[in-house]
């Protein structure tokens, strides 16, 4: 793929000439590249004009829960009637979902124009960079700068901003939040942001602006003190959970939970969540909160209308969050990729979900920790199917196989070597050995559920066609 900004778009389908942008923009530095600098995103913002400047902006860290939350937020928001836009990271189907406006991805005209509009500027930061020896934006940092310009052309009225990885030095930092949230800080991303738990809270904390409201999640208590100075340095506002935010109460339920929160401004009384699990209620009571701060604009927060908070919570999904893709056997899908995401999902699996027995297929990438994504997975998994996705970061399927037969004992594990392979022998295990009252898991890593998605959509696509 050519680094020119002229890119041979001319004759080409949408669907090719969307490939060829995703493909030159893949050829760059992969998102988990870590580099400590916002140098290129801010030049190449400042030839943009700032587009960044042009919309209020709510901005999202921590290590688990921030896209549930930023798709929460982003819902209310645009139940008040104002123009959205989201950009969460990653993606499961197109590049396109990473970059929404109103609750929708970027249309594929609009994301070619966008490239088309954007691309000179970028390759002249491009340029620019490699002569005084450095690289050329990332994958994740054109992915920014074609988010916030895309925000301004439409133009918006509030972007949701979830970071990419830490705060400080994320690219989408360029952008000053009116609201910070920060969800829980845990070990994640150990090799980019080290650890040691207060180091990482002191990276995520660095979102918080002068003046701005912060959102804060429980926290560990080594982090907890990281973030009260970054409130106290930067004249910010903090809103914490279990102190000034809290989840009153929540009942569990057909496709979600009632969940009554209180904020400063209000309690909020058997609101229906379409998500599962505790830390599902956590993420709205979150998001409640910095909407209630965004809206009062520097001013004392007041009650959101009951119906916005209602209709905004009733049309939220979270595609990838114990979703189910297919029925007979049930087949769920969570992009918990960490101890900490294992945690709160297997706490959301036995409360909202009665199998007889559940099969598991596990895929890991190399940087994270399998071992303690498997032993967490252990004790609700009667079986597991260890594969790997077609990522070149994905652990071998033998190698994770070896560590999972520690976890689990040889008679519990099944080896396949791809996916295709590993959800057909989860599903015929299920269905051979428990009959109607068994389900399929497929979690691990974002890359193994988003081809899992697509797997399932195309299963459901053959059985549409066949029905015809």
């Amino acid at each position: 793929m050519s680094d020119r900004s002229d890119l041979t778009l001319g004759g080409l389908t949408p669907d090719e000439a969307e490939r060829e942008i995703y493909s030159h923009i893949l050829s760059r530095n992969p998102e988990h590249d870590f580099e400590p600098t916002l140098d290129r995103v801010q030049e190449v913002t400042e030839l943009l004009g700032r587009p960044q400047d042009s919309f209020k902006v709510v901005h999202l860290t921590g290590t688990n829960g921030k896209t549930s939350t930023a798709r929460m937020t982003e819902a209310l928001v645009r139940e008040h009637g104002l123009r959205t836009g989201l950009f969460t990271s990653p993606h499961l189907s197109t590049v396109r979902e990473r970059i929404q406006i109103d609750g929708e991805p970027i249309s594929q005209d609009a994301f070619i124009r966008l490239w088309q509009d954007v691309a000179p500027l970028i390759h002249l930061v491009d340029a620019r960079s490699q002569e005084a020896g450095g690289p050329r934006l990332s994958f994740f940092e054109v992915l920014v700068v074609l988010a916030y310009a895309a925000f301004a052309d439409a133009p918006v009225d509030v972007a949701v901003i979830e970071v990419g990885m830490g705060g400080v030095w994320d690219a989408t930092n360029v952008a000053d939040g009116d609201v910070a949230v920060i969800t829980t800080v845990a070990m994640d991303h150990q090799q980019w942001l080290g650890d040691d738990l207060a180091g990482i809270a002191q990276e995520k904390a660095g979102i918080i602006k002068d003046g701005a409201t912060a959102v804060i999640a429980h926290q560990n208590e080594r982090v907890t003190p990281v973030l009260v100075d970054a409130i106290a340095e930067r004249g910010a506002t903090g809103l914490w959970e279990g102190d000034d935010l809290e989840v009153i109460d929540r009942q569990p339920g057909v496709g979600g939970q009632l969940v009554t929160l209180r904020t400063p401004a209000a309690t909020y009384a058997e609101i229906f969540v379409p998500l599962y699990g505790e830390y599902q209620a956590s993420n709205a009571l979150l998001a409640l909160a910095a909407v209630e701060a965004l809206m009062a604009d520097g001013g004392e927060p007041t009650a959101l209308a009951a119906d916005v908070v209602e209709a905004g919570f009733g049309s939220v999904t979270s595609p990838g969050r114990l979703e189910v893709v297919r029925t007979s056997p049930m087949v769920l899908v969570d992009v918990a990729h960490n101890p900490a995401g294992i945690d709160a999902l297997v706490g959301a699996l036995e409360e909202s979900f009665a199998f007889q027995a559940l099969v598991g297929v596990v895929g890991v990438l190399g940087d994270k920790d399998a071992e303690g994504i498997l032993a967490g997975l252990e004790p609700v998994l009667d079986h597991v199917v260890v594969t790997a996705s077609t990522s070149p970061r994905a652990i071998p399927a033998d190698e994770l196989g070896a560590i999972a037969v520690d976890v689990f004992g040889e008679d519990r594990v099944t080896i396949a070597i791809d996916l295709p392979d590993a959800i057909d022998r989860a599903v015929q295990t299920a269905e051979r050995d428990h009959d109607m009252g068994a389900g399929v898991l497929v979690v691990g890593s974002v890359t193994v559920v988003s081809e899992a998605r697509i797997l399932m959509d195309a299963d459901k696509r053959k059985g549409a066609g066949r029905a015809r």
